[in-house]
């Protein structure tokens, strides 16, 4: 069964074929952990540094080396490789492909109200639902286990996540599929629902957690311009911070002026991949200032841009980023994107799986001396807020897991079969249990994996600049 439904299916024969599927891949089977006897984690991601910025892959190696849970951070094609494995249960959705607990946030709609969603979709593709729900699973454990939490916790906050993506993919179901694609979880109103609902522990998570919205508030363009830009000569520029942001007219391998030039002629294109008012909104801006930035954990090496924009009005500007767009991490094991542009099948799949995705969501394609980068095109910054994983403890973790598999259930719902999903699930723990063992093991694995790269930086095949 593909991402595409068969509208000549009713819901009850929908979802008889989700429960068809438990006779060829059972939800017990879940739990198990398959992995190829010939593996080599460490070789797998040295394949990355292809088409990165060869001074840059130093940086993300030394940024996964730190913990266990950094590594998993960036380890997404490890555990791809690992989860083709298995059986796939054939119910394909829009995969996040990176759906750790770190790719989830807070961020203003449209609306201008702060909602909660995946945040991250470099590596999103159809492909089995499982391997979503696995790699968020498999994340809270590594991070509850960097955080020096009890076994029993870890597992408590895992089956949180699932319980919470189970009954809620269930729950929609039952609704009509304009309920579905208009659900959102807004942050203020959710805080307010759970406050009444959550047990005495929990709601010591929620308050720590609304301690947290007032700094999203002020996390908008116009704080990024005045943290990452000053004022030289008359004129506003992106402030120098190598090598984590180096301006144009610093880059040694590039020509500044010719640089701004082709941002320039790129701008133009990328416009045409957003709608009319929004391309009229972008028309009150030009380009002046371009850097580049170095960006995430595993993002690390491949080029991001931060352009500055400027209206003819006194502090009147905006912060885009442009991030380049390779083909995603599953694409070996669940098949090429069918959009010729990864830019495009980025933006496609944020915007497929987002409630309420960024205005200035776009794509463009450009023509260098390496042969053709694509890129999408956001905000660099606009009320986004990520939690501080280190400094959870167990009951806003559990709450914070609760938020994610209910969030992404609904993105799984909106790009899949929602009935075949529920009744797949079921009513009973089953899923729940086989995933959190799958999880605990895995996060095993993950650890051993994690030493293994750190000897191959000791020895000397893996280069690593630790600090940066």
């Amino acid at each position: 069964m593909n991402a595409r439904l068969d509208e000549q299916l009713t819901a009850e024969e929908r979802a008889a074929r989700g429960k068809a599927v438990r006779k060829v891949v059972p939800l017990e089977s879940h739990a198990e952990v398959r992995l190829d006897p010939k593996r080599d984690p460490v070789g797998l991601l040295l394949t990355q540094a292809d088409g990165r910025v060869p001074e840059l892959v130093p940086i993300r190696n030394g940024r996964m080396l730190v913990s266990p849970f950094t590594f998993y951070r960036g380890a997404a094609l490890v555990m791809a490789a690992d989860l083709a494995q298995s059986t796939p249960t054939g119910l394909s959705v829009q995969l996040s492909g990176d759906a750790h607990l770190s790719n989830f946030g807070a961020y203003a709609s449209p609306e201008r109200r702060l909602v909660f969603d995946i945040n991250d979709f470099d590596e999103t593709l159809p492909g089995p639902f499982e391997w979503d729900v696995k790699r968020l699973a498999t994340s809270f454990v590594v991070a509850a286990q960097d955080n020096g939490f009890s076994a029993k916790e870890c597992r408590e906050i895992v089956l949180t996540a699932v319980r919470s993506y189970r009954e809620a993919m269930r729950e929609f179901a039952g609704q009509p599929i304009l309920e579905v694609w208009y659900a959102r979880l807004d942050v203020e109103e959710s805080a307010k629902r759970l406050k009444a609902t959550l047990p005495s522990g929990e709601r010591k998570g929620l308050k720590a957690a609304r301690g947290m919205l007032s700094k999203a508030y002020t996390r908008d363009s116009m704080q990024a311009i005045g943290k990452l830009t000053t004022t030289i000569d008359g004129r506003r520029r992106i402030v120098s911070n190598p090598p984590l942001v180096v301006p144009m007219d610093e880059l040694t391998d590039l020509d500044g002026a010719e640089l701004l030039a082709q941002m320039q002629d790129l701008i133009a294109g990328y416009r045409e991949t957003l709608q009319q008012d929004r391309r009229h909104l972008l028309d009150h801006f030009r380009l002046t200032d371009v850097a580049h930035k170095v960006v995430g954990v595993g993002s690390v090496g491949t080029r991001a841009w931060i352009m500055l924009l400027e209206s003819t009005v006194a502090d009147e500007a905006l912060l885009l980023q442009a991030k380049q767009a390779g083909p995603s991490a599953l694409s070996s094991y669940a098949g090429p994107s069918e959009h010729v542009n990864q830019g495009e099948r980025v933006v496609v799949g944020q915007r497929l799986m987002q409630a309420a995705s960024d205005i200035f969501l776009g794509w463009l394609r450009a023509d260098t001396a390496d042969g053709e980068q694509d890129y999408y095109v956001r905000q660099l910054r606009d009320w986004k807020l990520s939690a501080d994983i280190e400094t959870l403890t167990p009951e806003a973790m559990t709450l914070y897991a609760r938020l994610c598999g209910w969030t992404l259930a609904r993105a799984h719902a909106r790009s899949g079969d929602r009935f075949a999903l529920a009744a797949y699930l079921g009513k009973s723990p089953r899923f729940d249990e086989a995933i959190t063992t799958f999880a605990t093991t895995y996060a095993d694995q993950n650890s051993q994996d994690h030493k293994t790269f750190a000897e191959a930086v000791q020895s000397g095949r893996v280069q690593a600049r630790e600090g940066v």
